[in-house]
């Protein structure tokens, strides 16, 4: 449900007008974007609102409790959503109707439900189709220029004696000028609009200015505007007498923002621990445990009649495992975490998280470097020639291949490797890799490649690994059951101190790493 204060009244009234108890204005303009109460931005697009159907009700801020009248004419318009809403004769209405002109209750605001919308990357939703709910006066906009054209109305006035402009109870007031408004095509009530001494604004209140600034635009201008305005109508004196006054000689009176969330400059990604996957840590009682691997296997061989078999005995290695601890602790007072908003406790607990995920994927990356065997193979790059990088790669492939009939898998580069592939260019200076079938020459389109993105490159069919805990350089060719990683991650623990009024919390977990045949790794040399 969407409750969007939409539009701002310019007071006029016709209080002659016998029987007659209707606003009249645009309940939303279109393709301007407004924030909702949540912080959500949101854009009405023309013909969003439905203008047949169960008609809205009118209500007082929202509440169903303080229904007042109903919305009668609705006119779909290039500029927003027109109405005419009928204000019931009752107490509540008479009070809504005479607050409306005494400029109190100067907005309206819409509840909608929507039924067709699209998210964009910001988050701003753009509404194409909703059910129109309620219609509400409220005291608060959002959407700047938007504005209520007529309030026809009749009330009985109790004390005529405090008028200080005698009129004839059937003629309507004088027009001092006739304001402008732009020509509709619509059914609505075309009643004349009588200008008015300009409203004074309030200084506007923290939220008020905080959600002005969000919004940005006009929104923010008149929000401003009408700060300097009550500053100048609250001076005193004394303060007059000093000439003007600048934002920067009343910094108690402005409120200060703080929009969330927190910006977060760290992308807390486990490319190595990604790729090869983390299997979950044996659960024994010890810092270590055992890998065994096969270090001779058995033979077969052609027999001769009446010889020996080939006999070969298997060996298996014990490979000791040993467990590490990786772990981050911090301490906040009590009164950063109670007075704190964005609440600093959440915000430092995902960072603490965040950062042992970049270390164990560094203690990932650093193993598999360590565990590499050099294939020999060296990439020497050279503009428009990519006859080195083909044949170190292949010639990589194949000292796998050879010892073990498996090919491999992944390429894992540093960043700057990761940049001289995707700058490789052929004689005819188009991309070598990142085309749509298995990254060869002889293609014609940049295929997959979605923008400079790590994981969307083809190397010759490898699976790209680019991480930025590798060392400059490091380029390796790898078949991933050659390394494996195992992982038990216990969170986060926390203890109170109450002499200092704070807590410390850390974020730890158990990390390995397990080499099991280093030819599953080939190392090539960037020249």
């Amino acid at each position: 449900m969407i409750k969007l204060i939409v539009s701002q009244f310019s007071i006029d009234a016709a209080a002659g007008e016998t029987g007659r108890r209707e606003i009249t204005g645009i309940a939303v303009p279109y393709g301007v974007a407004a924030t909702v109460a949540d912080g959500t931005s949101v854009i009405f697009e023309q013909g969003s609102l439905p203008v047949d159907g169960k008609a809205p009700r009118l209500y007082l801020n929202h509440m169903a409790s303080s229904a007042i009248g109903i919305v009668t004419e609705r006119v779909d318009s290039p500029e927003g959503m027109l109405f005419t809403a009928k204000i019931s004769k009752t107490a509540q209405g008479d009070d809504a109707l005479q607050l409306a002109l005494d400029g109190v209750l100067d907005s309206v605001s819409v509840g909608v439900n929507p039924t067709k919308y699209t998210t964009a990357k910001d988050g701003t939703i753009t509404v194409t189709a909703a059910d129109w709910i309620e219609l509400s006066l409220v005291p608060v906009p959002a959407f700047a220029g938007a504005i209520i054209t007529d309030i026809a109305a009749s009330i009985p006035q109790d004390e005529p004696e405090i008028s200080t402009i005698e009129t004839e109870p059937t003629q309507e007031t004088e027009p001092m000028s006739e304001a402008t408004i732009p020509a509709v095509e619509a059914t609505i009530p075309t009643a004349p609009i009588f200008a008015q001494a300009k409203r004074k604004f309030a200084m506007p209140s923290a939220g008020e200015y905080l959600a002005a600034m969000h919004a940005g635009g006009d929104t923010f201008h008149n929000v401003n505007a009408a700060y300097k305005e009550a500053v100048r109508d609250q001076q005193t004196a004394l303060q007059a007498a000093a000439g003007d006054i600048l934002t920067t000689d009343t910094p108690g009176l402005l409120p200060v923002p703080v929009l969330g969330p927190v910006f977060q400059d760290l992308n807390f990604v486990r490319p190595v621990v990604t790729a090869f996957g983390a299997r979950s840590m044996p659960n024994t009682p010890s810092k270590t445990f055992v890998r065994p691997t096969i270090t001779t296997h058995t033979s077969a061989a052609t027999q001769t009649e009446g010889s020996a078999v080939s006999a070969t005995t298997m060996v298996i290695a014990s490979n000791t495992v040993t467990k590490s601890t990786v772990a981050g602790q911090v301490t906040m007072t009590m009164q950063d975490m109670d007075f704190t908003d964005p609440a600093s406790m959440n915000i430092v607990l995902n960072d603490l998280a965040g950062e042992y995920l970049i270390k164990t994927d560094d203690i990932a990356a650093d193993a598999l470097v360590a565990g590499k065997t050099a294939s020999g193979s060296t990439w020497t790059v050279t503009a428009g020639d990519p006859t080195s990088l083909i044949n170190s790669l292949y010639d990589a492939a194949r000292e796998i291949t050879e010892d073990s009939n498996y090919f491999p898998t992944h390429l894992c580069v540093s960043p700057d490797v990761w940049e001289k592939l995707g700058a490789q260019l052929d004689s005819s200076k188009r991309p070598v890799l990142g085309y749509t079938t298995n990254g060869v020459l002889g293609q014609n389109a940049l295929g997959r490649v979605g923008g400079m993105g790590y994981s969307d490159m083809d190397v010759m069919g490898l699976k790209l690994v680019v991480d930025n805990n590798f060392a400059s350089g490091t380029m390796l060719v790898v078949y991933a059951p050659g390394f494996e990683i195992y992982e038990a991650q216990q969170g986060v623990l926390s203890i109170a101190n109450p002499s200092t009024l704070s807590r410390t919390f850390s974020y730890y977990g158990y990390f390995s790493t397990f080499v099991a045949k280093s030819s599953f790794i080939q190392g090539i040399v960037i020249a």
